[in-house]
Order: C-alpha cells, then structure tokens, then sequence
C-alpha cells in the first residue's frame, strides 16, 4: 500500500513529491478509527508553519482533507461504527498520508459525512467550511440583521462563508477581484446585498461600505489579507487587490468585528485608538489552531 509524501531541500526549499511504500496499519485501538480513503483534497502545504512547530521530517504526508467509509474502529470509539461515512481534516502530526488507500485517524478528527454529498464534494469544502464557521461563528458572533463584508467572495472560502452568513440572515456585501469573479457573485445574488468589483483599483471599498450601511459601517470584516504599508512600500502584487488596513477600521461599524488572514498584521497606536473608540475587535483566522493536539498547542501557544 503507497502513500504520497513530500521532501523539502535543506539547501534551496526545492520540494519534490515521492511515493512510499506503507507497512500494514497496526491494530485499530483505544480511540482510532481505520479509514477506507474515498477522496482526498489537496491544500497548500505550509511549510513556515511546520518550521515554526519544529516538526519538520524527512518525509511529510500529504493531503489531510479527507473522505471515506469506516472499516473498523477502536474500542473506545464513541461516535462511529463499521460501515459509517465520514469525513475530516487530518491532524498536523499525522503519520498517514491522506492519498492512500487506507488511512488510521483519531475519531475526533472525524464527522459524518451528510448523505446527499458526494465524496469529492465532503473532501474539497471541509476546510474552508470549517474556516467560515470559524469566523462567522466563534470569532465574530454572527446574528441575524448583522452587516457582513466578505473580501474576495469568489474564492472557495468566500463562496463558503457568504452561504453560512445569508443562512444566518445576514446582510452581505462582497469584493470581486475580477469581472469573471464579480459575474459569479452575481449569480449568487439573492445572498448578497452588493458586489463591490476592485479589480480595475478605482473603488473606495470604505466609501462603498458606509453608503451601503447608511454611514453606520458593517459589523463584521472577513478579510483576505490586508496591505499593511504604503503604495510605494508594498509590493506590486498587493497594490491592485487589497484595502489597506485602515480602510477596514474606516469602514468598521461600532463595535465590529474584524476577522482576519493577515498574520503580520501591525497596528499602530492611532489605528488602536479608533478601534477602541468604537469599541471594535480585531482576530485571527489560523484555522490550523484546530488540527493541533493538545502537546502541539502547548508548544504553538
């Protein structure tokens, strides 16, 4: 049985992809469940990340998102049993590879699957499914009537998120970063109230924001990444596409929500008075938080 793996050079970060063979899975116990792959998605793999947790190995698996038919499980599973559908996201420190045949994982990593979802479908919107509840519902406490601003609405988390926000009855306002993408927000147009189309660079999204809010501001921000410095100290490729950071405060209602993306974000001491002036939040998407164990946290936090 074959797995997929990656290598990473330690003299240039070249990364190159290799088959391995995998020994026969050890007995299932305690709270493991051995898992029959169906589908497999295939995410960037963040190699700072690793860096940062120290767990850089020779061989790294890949794939993490994963679904498929429950073959047998431990004696201390709970929540599933032979023959069940499930599907998951792969912890960090996971020894198996999801692109392989049969895979043994924690049940905690594991949902069931709903049944009018197909495999490809479970295994390609896990991730960013898990990222827009995340930010919608734990971080920024989405209610009915709330104001939602959704940056770069076509990407695979955008379309997610805005979904979940017109479920929860939201009102919501997105960014197309070019004509193809804003057509296809527009055909999701029942869920959003406006598209805001920046990729000709001529859009003030604050303005368009406050006219849209009658001059209140949105209550929740998911960015997509922010500039962080001027135009002449940033770097081309962010120029054309992203709000500078105090666009988003401008645009920030009283006590707002600002999610977002940008690790690196810095804020100055006048940027942190006029979220403390409107009694606003500012926090951190990392949805890797969620895949770590309780060791890894500890190390990570």
């Amino acid at each position: 049985m074959k797995g997929l793996y990656f290598q990473q050079s330690s003299t240039n970060g070249e990364i190159t992809f290799v088959f391995q063979e995998k020994e026969n899975l050890p007995v299932t116990e305690d709270n493991f469940v051995k898992l029959q792959v169906k589908a497999c998605a295939l995410s960037q793999i963040n190699t700072k990340l690793l860096a940062e947790m120290k767990m850089e190995k020779d061989f790294f698996p890949v794939g993490r998102e994963v679904a498929g038919i429950v073959l047998d499980v431990g004696t201390k599973v709970s929540f599933f049993q032979p023959d069940d559908e499930v599907v998951g996201i792969l912890p960090l420190d996971s020894e198996d590879p999801g692109l392989c045949e049969v895979i043994r994982v924690h049940e905690h990593y594991l949902v069931h699957k709903p049944e009018k979802v197909t495999w490809t479908e479970a295994a390609g919107a896990i991730r960013d499914g898990v990222r827009a509840y995340t930010a919608l519902h734990y971080l920024s406490h989405l209610s009915p009537g709330k104001s939602v601003l959704i940056m770069d609405g076509a990407s695979a988390f955008g379309t997610i998120a805005i979904q979940l926000a017109h479920h929860r009855g939201a009102k919501v306002i997105s960014t197309a970063y070019s004509l193809e993408d804003k057509q296809c927000l527009e055909r999701l147009r029942s869920s959003i109230a406006r598209v805001i189309d920046v990729s000709n660079g001529k859009v003030d999204v604050a303005e368009s924001c406050l006219e849209e809010t009658g001059g209140l501001g949105v209550d929740i921000v998911l960015d997509a990444g922010v500039r962080l410095y001027s135009k002449d100290d940033e770097p081309a490729v962010k120029l054309q596409l992203l709000p500078h950071k105090h666009d988003i405060i401008t645009l920030l209602g009283v006590g707002g929500h600002w999610i977002t993306t940008e690790e690196s974000l810095q804020l100055d001491p006048p940027d942190s008075h006029c979220l403390f002036l409107k009694g606003a939040t500012v926090a951190f998407l990392n949805d890797e938080i969620w895949n770590l164990s309780n060791v890894q946290q500890g190390k990570y936090l």
